[in-house]
């Protein structure tokens, strides 16, 4: 399989396409769908690397890193859904998104796929224009995600997403998730005033259950762990709230 995956490589340089920004792993062990996935995504300027096993398959995932993984279920090794749960469970690998592309398409199997940590599910037969479009929403969604989740630091916090972790003078802070999101929505833009309803649509899509009249009980909560600190989280009288500039 080295030299068909070298094969893909090498064809794709022949035909002078431009070096792709973003690398995608194929495991697909039907070698038709192989070729049109790997034709489709570098027609569209992206690097290919492909594998027909599972084995294969996490081997090279981890070596390469690609930015993301289109992956079969049933292969002839090790089940799809297996290999999306090592990579998730993988510090090394968990940040990958999945695709999942499968001739299982009943309601369960798709849910299990998503509940394993898998970004998308699609089913064959599939459109390579509808994959190729949903590869790009996902890498879309990704480097928003790696936006969001920039370090804040602001007067004396320092507010990292990625390790749900805040400091206050250097020294940690506990916050449930809701009132980190909040305040982190608000340190991301200080000076900002936000309405209730601003502050609620701002941390939603964080799986965060943050309801009109909770808000002030979390704003309440979040200043008294903060202490001196709280002196920032200012209220706009008639409006809602702001973190100091």
């Amino acid at each position: 399989m080295e030299t068909h995956i070298n094969w893909i490589l090498t064809e794709f340089v022949a035909k002078g396409a431009v070096v792709a920004r973003e690398t995608i792993l194929i495991v697909e062990d039907e070698e038709d769908i192989l070729e049109l996935v790997n034709h489709n995504l570098t027609r569209e300027g992206y690097r290919v690397l492909g594998s027909g096993s599972g084995e294969e398959g996490l081997k090279m995932a981890s070596s390469h890193l690609p930015h993301l993984i289109v992956l079969d279920i049933l292969l002839p090794d090790l089940d799809g859904r297996e290999i999306c749960r090592i990579l998730k469970n993988d510090t090394k690998t968990r940040h990958i998104p999945i695709l999942m592309l499968t001739a299982k398409g009943e309601e369960s199997d798709i849910v299990t796929g998503l509940e394993l940590g898998a970004d998308d599910y699609m089913t064959k037969p599939f459109s390579p224009r509808v994959l190729i479009a949903r590869i790009r929403s996902i890498l879309r969604r990704k480097v928003k995600k790696s936006e969001d989740e920039e370090v804040v630091r602001i007067h004396e916090l320092t507010i990292n997403p990625g390790r749900h972790e805040i400091l206050l003078d250097g020294k940690s802070i506990e916050l449930t998730r809701t009132e980190f999101q909040i305040l982190y929505y608000l340190a991301r833009h200080p000076g900002w005033v936000f309405s209730r309803y601003d502050i609620i649509n701002g941390v939603k899509g964080e799986d965060v259950i943050v309801t009109d009249r909770s808000v002030d009980v979390q704003i309440a909560s979040l200043r008294k762990k903060l202490g001196p600190a709280s002196r920032y989280v200012e209220t706009v009288r008639g409006f809602g709230y702001r973190l100091r500039e």
